[in-house]
């Protein structure tokens, strides 16, 4: 320590577990341990009472007083504080606290709760544990015999505001990082949005326009009249039904107690196992290689959506041959009309969610059938278009991405 510190045992500068000597009419603060905050906040928030309702078989306090939970876990979650803005200035509350009261110095407090929230602290109150497993305590003579290095009265003004000055620019930044995480999320919403309405890359007059596109495979425009398309889109694209864009399957789920249909490396995608972002994602249940020659078989590049239930919604490329169950309809992409990526960021699109949400029946377990789905709407950009949209879109991505990672 330095030289002008010394060091002192906690019983020497403190008062442990004093009692409040106060009229029974006196309005108090009543504190549970619920009403204490844990970690390195310093918090509590109080109940009013009468003293003579809460002045035997509680713990008392006053204001200044330092209030450090005894019993586990609370004691290793650092429920440990400063009592202020009390009741006319005193209080009681949960009697697994020990109390430390300055004899000398009201300062004294305002140091030492940084002292009891260090970790070499914890640990020796955790060695000194008593009692049986899960109600285990730190003993009052644990605390009054714990040593305390005490600096000079001036020093320790300056190491609580030094410790306050950082405490408080580590909130700013959590804070800051929980506004960031959710504009990171807005964002790639508003750039889903802005792709599939044909704002986020340039159009290119010498694009083949989706309509021949339609006319190649033979399938027939969506016959509305505009005023009837959910919003405007580029000269060039085309808006369709969900069935016109491939083949929409609903899955189904081979019984467990038939052996033949598990065991092997055929993945069995449920909606659990439908993560945000493409995904190459083997579910646990995995089907053997002659139950899923049984099974509904998806290619490589299907795209499964949720349309059931909770996570009605709940979107997933899949980049391996496999099934999936009946809570999931899976759109196989025909690939001369569209690019899988592009139909999967459709998919997850605020947009798109809207109208599967809005769409499915309404009880309480929401569901939209195959049929239902399939008369969604789907828009289509000119086919060198999609990739420009999937490339720029992943580049924006990336990098929003990395910014989440090192948050």
């Amino acid at each position: 320590m330095p030289e002008s510190w010394e060091w002192v045992k906690i019983k020497d500068v403190f008062e442990i577990n004093p009692k409040n000597d106060l009229n029974d009419e006196t309005d108090v603060a009543f504190i549970p341990m619920t009403l204490i905050s844990d970690g390195f906040a310093n918090k509590h928030t109080s109940e009013k009472r009468k003293w003579k309702e809460i002045k035997k078989g509680f713990t008392h306090f006053r204001e200044g007083d330092v209030g450090i939970a005894k019993i586990t876990p609370c004691f290793e979650n650092r429920k440990s504080i400063v009592f202020r803005n009390l009741e006319n200035g005193y209080g009681a509350g949960t009697t697994e606290l020990h109390i430390l009261r300055p004899i000398f110095e009201f300062f004294l407090s305002n140091y030492v709760i940084w002292f009891v929230k260090t970790e070499d602290f914890i640990t020796n109150g955790v060695n000194c544990f008593t009692g049986a497993v899960g109600q285990q305590r730190v003993g009052k003579n644990t605390i009054e015999e714990t040593y305390l290095p005490l600096p000079p009265l001036t020093e320790q003004h300056r190491i609580v505001s030094a410790i306050e000055s950082a405490f408080t620019l580590i909130d700013e930044i959590e804070s800051n990082k929980l506004s960031l995480s959710q504009f990171i999320k807005q964002t790639k919403s508003k750039v889903l949005d802005l792709a599939i309405r044909g704002k986020l890359v340039p159009q290119d007059p010498s694009d083949e326009p989706a309509s021949a596109l339609l006319e190649k495979i033979k399938t027939k425009k969506t016959t509305a009249d505009i005023l009837h398309y959910p919003f405007e889109v580029p000269e060039g694209w085309e808006w369709v039904k969900i069935k016109d864009v491939g083949i929409v399957t609903t899955g189904s789920t081979p019984s467990k107690s038939n052996p033949k249909f598990y065991g092997d490396n055929y993945p069995f995608f449920k909606p659990t196992d439908l993560e945000t972002g493409i995904n190459t994602l083997f579910s646990a249940d995995n089907l053997s290689k002659k139950g899923f020659d049984c099974a509904r078989k998806l290619p490589t590049n299907s795209v499964l959506i949720t349309c059931i239930g909770a996570t009605i919604g709940k979107t997933g490329l899949i980049r391996v041959e496999g099934t999936c169950n009946q809570q999931i309809n899976a759109i196989i992409p025909n690939a001369n009309l569209i690019i899988p990526e592009y139909l999967y960021y459709y998919c997850i699109s605020s947009y798109f969610q809207n109208e599967i949400k809005s769409n499915a029946s309404a009880t309480t377990l929401p569901i939209l059938n195959k049929g239902n789905f399939e008369k969604l709407y789907a828009v289509i950009p000119p086919f060198s278009e999609q990739k420009r949209i999937v490339q720029k879109i992943e580049t924006i991505f990336q990098t929003l991405d990395l910014i989440q990672n090192n948050l």
